[in-house]
């Protein structure tokens, strides 16, 4: 019998000491890009939809998971691509890797987020010229229905920056 107590009265205590434990990413600042998460249409400035992308929480919510598909077809093919944005907790940043069916993939390997905001920058994007460039890659939520995309792009270290595209997420 005072095993059996003995047992249970262990058991509860591991459970209470586990339950009361933090997941690896619940804390304030890996919970910042939370406003992504949903399924999205996707409007460029002018209107037309530029594509469609679904963001979810994968590996136990510790990376935000994007999945764009285009609206129509470039040079014959529908654009597809994926990003996984998650904070680096030994950096303290945010880092964001786009990977799409055309073989490219950007790492924005600095990330700052501050309140419905996340900021990104890739320093050292290859160009077709051989040319290095930098992009900055901006996400701000409008209000619970729509994030705002912006990406940049800079020739000259960050001292200007010139729009690559803006789009409008609208949740479906």
């Amino acid at each position: 019998m005072k095993k059996n107590v003995l047992l249970t009265l262990v058991a509860v205590c591991i459970f209470t000491t586990l339950s009361a434990q933090k997941t690896a990413c619940s804390d304030t600042q890996c919970r910042a890009f939370d406003f992504w998460v949903g399924n999205w249409e996707v409007f460029a400035k002018n209107g037309k939809k530029a594509g469609d992308s679904k963001i979810s929480l994968i590996l136990d919510s510790c990376v935000v998971l994007e999945e764009w598909t285009s609206a129509n077809a470039q040079k014959g093919v529908i654009y597809k691509g994926k990003s996984f944005n998650t904070y680096n907790a030994a950096s303290h940043q945010w880092q964001q890797t786009w990977v799409d069916n055309t073989g490219s993939t950007t790492e924005f390997l600095r990330g700052v987020a501050t309140s419905g905001q996340i900021i990104f920058y890739a320093d050292n994007v290859p160009s077709v010229n051989g040319k290095a460039f930098m992009r900055r890659l901006t996400f701000t939520k409008l209000n619970d229905n729509e994030v705002r995309q912006w990406g940049e792009k800079s020739d000259d270290n960050g001292q200007t920056w010139v729009t690559e595209y803006d789009l409008d997420y609208r949740r479906k």
